[in-house]
């Protein structure tokens, strides 16, 4: 039997509960360089260094409420430099972002330049 209050009500909990879950708010860039507790340099790959590969390499990065790098999405940049980025991110520690007094996940562009 077809009972569309029932599946009204659970289409708006998935609903609500989905907006929960993806809730974040995006910071600013030099907000973001601010928190950093901890910021591990990227290393030149010494292969791109050879090559003499120069550029920006651009990410986005995502900080949990305790602070921790929960991912890095690369945005832009030579597939030389990338792995570089991503690897040394994964290192940085922020100091938690708050929304409404409580702590909250959070996204951050971050750009990275290689210059010989």
């Amino acid at each position: 039997m077809f009972r569309p209050f029932r599946y009204a009500a659970i289409l708006i909990m998935l609903l609500s509960f989905g907006s929960l879950a993806s809730a974040e708010m995006r910071v600013a860039t030099d907000d973001a360089l601010k928190a950093a507790t901890k910021k591990t340099p990227p290393d030149y790959p010494p292969v791109a260094r050879q090559l003499k590969i120069a550029g920006k390499v651009q990410v986005d990065v995502t900080i949990d409420p305790e602070g921790n790098v929960e991912s890095v999405k690369i945005l832009s940049g030579n597939a030389m430099l990338t792995q570089s980025v991503v690897s040394a991110v994964k290192k940085w520690k922020f100091t938690p972002f708050t929304q409404d007094g409580a702590a909250t996940k959070a996204v951050a562009s971050l750009d990275f330049d290689f210059k010989m």
